[in-house]
C-alpha cells in the first residue's frame, strides 16, 4: 500500500486523480468526535448602583455627630465651673428645699381658710427653677400663701423665687403646718427674708423670727470693699421694688452675724404688713 493509501485509509488525506491531495469529507465514522468550540459569554458590564437615600444618610450622620460633638464640648465646658456642678446637683440630684402642699390653712384670721405650700430648707443654686415647678403643681391662686421655713441660702435665686412670688400675687408667712392646716412658729434668715419680702401680703405669724445680717460673696473677688457695695445695691433695689424700707438694709449692713427682728420693728420696716397671732 502507498502511502497515499495509507493516508485514506486513515482517513486523513484521499489522492485526488486530478490534482493534489485534499482533506477527506468529514463522517462519523471516520474522525474522532471532538466537541465544536465554546462560543465566549458575554458578561454586562458592571454597574454601579447609587443610592440617593443612603448618601442623604451618610451625611445625616455626619451632621448628628458633629452636633452631638458640640453640644458635647459645651456641657464639658459649662460644668468644668466648679458652680456648675452644684446647680445640677440641685437641680436634679438632690434638691436643697423640700416642699408639701397644705390643702387648708388660716392666716388672716378671717376665718376663710386656703391652701398655702410650706417651704423648707437651704436656698440652693437651682432653687428658682425648683420653686417654680412646685407652684404649677401646687396651682395656687392670687392670695393663696407660701410658707417659709429656711436658714437662707443663695442671694440671687432668693431674689427670682421673691419675684415669682410677687408675679402670682401670693402672699407669705414665716412657719410650718402639719396635713390638717395647723401651723407652728418657724424662722426665716438670711436670703430667706428676700423671699419673704416678695409676698403681696406678708403675713407676721407670732413666734416666729426673721432674720437679718450683712451678705458677702463667697468667691475671691478684687476688691471686697466694692462688691459689699453692689451687693447691698442690689437688695436695697429689690426691696425698694417689693415696698420695705431701707431701714431694713440698714440693719442688715450692720452685722454679719445674724440679727433678729422683732415683730414691731420689722412692721416699722414694712417688712411685715399684717401681724397675726398663732393661726
Amino acid at each position: 500500500m502507498s502511502f497515499d493509501d495509507r493516508q485514506d485509509e486513515e482517513g486523513r488525506f484521499r489522492s485526488s486523480p486530478t490534482g493534489p491531495r485534499v482533506a477527506p469529507k468529514f463522517t462519523p465514522e471516520a474522525s474522532p468526535r471532538v466537541p465544536p468550540p465554546r462560543q465566549a459569554i458575554e458578561r454586562p458590564p458592571a454597574r454601579t448602583f447609587l443610592w440617593a437615600g443612603g448618601r442623604r444618610s451618610y451625611w445625616s450622620v455626619i451632621i448628628f455627630v458633629l452636633l452631638i460633638s458640640g453640644v458635647g464640648i459645651r456641657a464639658y465646658r459649662d460644668l468644668s465651673r466648679p458652680d456648675s456642678w452644684a446647680y445640677w446637683k440641685d437641680q436634679y440630684v438632690s434638691p436643697s428645699l423640700s416642699s408639701s402642699l397644705i390643702a387648708s390653712t388660716g392666716l388672716d384670721g378671717s376665718g376663710r381658710r386656703r391652701p398655702a405650700l410650706a417651704v423648707s430648707g437651704t436656698i440652693g443654686p437651682a432653687a428658682a427653677n425648683w420653686f417654680r415647678d412646685r407652684l404649677d403643681e401646687a396651682h395656687l391662686a392670687a392670695g393663696d400663701a407660701v410658707l417659709l421655713s429656711s436658714p437662707g441660702g443663695d442671694l440671687n435665686q432668693a431674689a427670682i423665687i421673691g419675684e415669682i412670688i410677687r408675679s402670682r400675687g401670693l402672699a407669705t408667712a414665716v412657719g410650718v403646718a402639719d396635713a390638717t392646716g395647723h401651723i407652728r412658729p418657724a424662722y426665716c434668715a438670711s436670703a430667706c427674708v428676700l423671699v419673704y419680702a416678695g409676698g403681696k401680703t406678708r403675713y407676721g405669724i407670732e413666734g416666729s423670727m426673721l432674720g437679718v445680717h450683712r451678705f458677702v460673696t463667697t468667691t475671691a473677688v478684687p476688691d471686697p470693699v466694692a462688691d459689699a457695695q453692689r451687693i447691698s445695691g442690689q437688695v436695697l433695689g429689690y426691696m425698694t421694688r417689693m415696698g420695705v424700707s431701707s431701714a431694713v438694709v440698714e440693719a442688715m449692713s450692720q452685722t454679719r452675724n445674724v440679727r433678729w427682728l422683732d415683730a414691731k420693728e420689722a412692721l416699722a420696716m414694712n417688712l411685715i404688713t399684717d401681724p397675726v397671732g398663732r393661726p
